[in-house]
């Protein structure tokens, strides 16, 4: 039989999802002052629950408060609360609406940490973000006391997500957040059994991996989000990243999702950065495929025995069957599209509609160099981070019952992000104190 995104599939797990549609992991920013979920999670998921996809992953839920991708993430980094656990259960089963499955992401900022929220966040090593605008602390080496700490956090977060009813969790190893930053001999330059070859770096995924599995029990799927490559030279390359597969081979996966990237070389966001990509043998028939990591998918399957999730760059319905039908994916990881239009999924299912707007191509603070192409460093930075924050702006209109603004302005978009992350960073310091 020919695997369409209409196509049921049972994870290792059990897991049974009623198509090949996932909702991609997508930061919230929703939380309250206690880092816990909100009423305003449940009525975002709700409302993508109808929206026809099989299965969700959340946004980034950390295991440390102190090292945060943003002041409104979720956080787990200890036995939640009677009443954090009842809302736990509610996003659950605000996902779980119409019978798609639950997996709730895990993550640690490290050094992409927010200054505002840590001016010297943890990291493998004190290698800080090399971007302009000085959005990013000043990182420090964790101990190694210190990473076995983090390590159990990622089995407690797992055990609080089964008892949820969370369906999985997913561990968050690409984009440059933390484990990613371990697993790159460009941010990990540790001297100790977590550095130097690429089986010590990859340790720290594996442990937190086994720490997942062990504390939710069987029956619970797990799973990795890793990078095909940074996309820098002398980072993560894809023979790593290869060679990673290959010891994931053995942890009883429920599935990997293949993304690329980070803040400093933002693929999966279709952007570069200012530096120039640095790409391994790359054709240019590969770099006009629709979706960005599909080449690296189809070596993968060679060699992974587990399912294979691509996200970045789906817009058009024959290329996701295609990825299906050739074996290239098991799912289609959609990500930007939902932040506009909800019910996308159901719409590609229903065949009513054939391909997605692609909106990172239109959106810009301005023309020429005031676009994403700009010389100017800064110019392309806040390009980056104003694109981010318009489709943030979406999600906050979804989880407030208003209609999403699609003539939104970039730098509008942006300035808005950046006062509401000033005042949840207000309150998240207060809480802390």
């Amino acid at each position: 039989m020919t695997n369409t995104i209409n196509t049921p599939l049972t994870l290792p797990s059990g897991v049974q999802i009623p198509n090949r549609l996932v909702k991609a992991a997508m930061t919230e920013r929703l939380a309250n002052p206690r880092n816990e979920v909100t009423d305003r999670h449940l009525k975002l998921y709700r409302a993508w629950g109808q929206g026809g996809a099989g299965m969700h992953i959340t946004g980034n839920v950390l295991i440390d408060r102190r090292n945060l991708e943003a002041p409104g993430n979720v956080v787990i980094d200890g036995p939640p609360s009677n009443e954090h656990a009842v809302m736990l259960a509610k996003w659950a089963e605000a996902i779980k609406t119409d019978g798609a499955a639950a997996i709730m992401q895990l993550s640690h900022a490290g050094r992409q940490t927010q200054k505002l929220v840590n001016e010297t966040p943890d990291a493998p090593s004190a290698v800080s973000v090399d971007l302009p605008g000085g959005q990013f602390g000043t990182p420090k080496a964790l101990t190694g006391d210190k990473i076995k700490t983090l390590i159990e956090r990622y089995g407690i977060a797992a055990k609080a997500a089964r008892t949820a009813d969370f369906n999985g969790v997913q561990i968050h190893a690409a984009h440059g957040y933390l484990v990613s930053q371990f697993l790159s001999p460009l941010t990990n330059q540790r001297q100790d059994d977590w550095g130097g070859s690429l089986e010590n770096r990859a340790r720290f995924l594996l442990e937190a991996v086994r720490a997942a599995k062990a504390e939710a029990g069987p029956g619970f799927g797990v799973s990795v989000k890793l990078n095909s490559t940074d996309f820098q030279k002398g980072g993560f390359s894809k023979a790593d990243s290869m060679a990673v597969i290959e010891m994931l081979n053995g942890l009883g996966l429920d599935f990997v999702e293949i993304s690329g990237g980070n803040y400093e070389q933002p693929k999966m966001m279709d952007m570069e950065g200012l530096k120039p990509v640095f790409e391994e043998g790359v054709r240019e028939s590969t770099k006009a495929r629709e979706a960005y990591f599909l080449d690296y998918a189809r070596e993968v399957q060679d060699i992974a025995n587990m399912p294979l999730m691509v996200t970045g760059g789906f817009r058009t319905l024959d290329g996701m069957n295609a990825a299906l039908a050739g074996g290239e994916a098991d799912m289609i990881g959609l990500g930007r599209p939902l932040c506009v239009d909800i019910d996308a999924p159901y719409q590609l299912l229903g065949g009513l509609r054939q391909e997605l707007p692609k909106w990172e191509k239109t959106l810009r603070i301005g023309p020429g160099w005031f676009g994403p192409n700009s010389p100017i460093g800064l110019v392309k930075a806040l390009n980056g981070f104003g694109m981010q924050s318009w489709f943030y702006s979406q999600l906050h209109a979804v989880a407030d019952g208003k209609p999403v603004n699609r003539k939104l302005g970039v730098f509008s978009a942006f300035l808005k992000m950046q006062g509401l992350d000033a005042k949840m960073a207000k309150r998240y310091h207060a809480g802390l104190d």
